[in-house]
């Protein structure tokens, strides 16, 4: 199935070079870059809202399983959020002359990035498996509401739509064509399926791991009482001579 994906790739790029271009930005030809922008911001999207679920379902459960998935959404979500912003700061040198204008969109994309990147501190603060798992969840829950504010709301706040250098009408207001929905619908299959995939892995592993933990900890407590067995026979012999 891996090659599937390559190979469907590999076609939606040579579509892409098809599509016409979109006149209405200053660099028509170089507006494909949105290919792969789009997608990723909408997956970013969908790993949050992802993340949120899990987090509140280890809330609510305590299955450490929860943590496993929260953990490994919000690690593609910040992967996928950081190449979000990658492709947009690399758009707007190419149409706008500059890889960072501080435009209300890129600046609130960047709060997002970095609260996504916040969630890893948090986890990092506690060495308790359990403390850290619930602080880490909470985080997730309550950073729910802010990102989807500044990811669908704050964007279209007449002041910020009139301020932004992006065009409010090429996504909203059919400014594409079929040839580029149908690009950006099929690279966004792509990605979902590649960072599912990758989503995965991350759960395996941290189920691997906690596995492993677990039986050093059953190989330690074992060696502690066959130890303890020993001094406990060891004294015995020394009293009864």
């Amino acid at each position: 199935m891996k090659w599937l994906a390559f190979v469907a790739m590999i076609g939606l790029t040579v579509m892409a070079y098809f599509a016409p271009p979109i006149n209405t930005f200053p660099e028509p030809e170089l507006a494909r870059m949105i290919f792969f922008h789009l997608p990723c911001a909408f997956l970013t999207v969908g790993f949050v809202l992802f993340s949120a679920v899990c987090a509140i379902k280890y809330l609510s459960t305590r299955e450490i399983i929860w943590e496993y998935r929260g953990h490994a959404a919000n690690a593609v979500s910040l992967g996928v959020a950081a190449a979000t912003l990658a492709t947009g700061i690399l758009f707007s040198k190419v149409q706008w002359g500059a890889w960072w204008h501080w435009d209300p969109r890129q600046t609130s994309f960047l709060i997002v990035l970095l609260l996504l990147g916040a969630y890893f501190a948090v986890r990092m603060a506690f060495d308790d498996e359990t403390t850290r798992a619930r602080a880490a969840a909470t985080y997730s829950s309550l950073t729910l509401l802010p990102i989807l504010f500044l990811v669908f709301v704050f964007p279209r706040l007449p002041q910020v739509v009139k301020n932004s250098l992006h065009p409010s009408t090429t996504v909203q207001q059919g400014g594409f064509s079929r040839e580029y929905w149908t690009v950006v619908l099929g690279v966004f299959v792509v990605l979902i399926w590649t960072f599912s995939w990758i989503y995965k892995i991350h759960v395996r592993t941290s189920l691997l791991e906690k596995e492993l933990v677990d039986q050093d900890g059953k190989l330690e407590a074992a060696g502690n009482r066959t130890t303890a067995h020993r001094v406990d026979r060891s004294v015995s012999v020394r009293e009864q001579s």
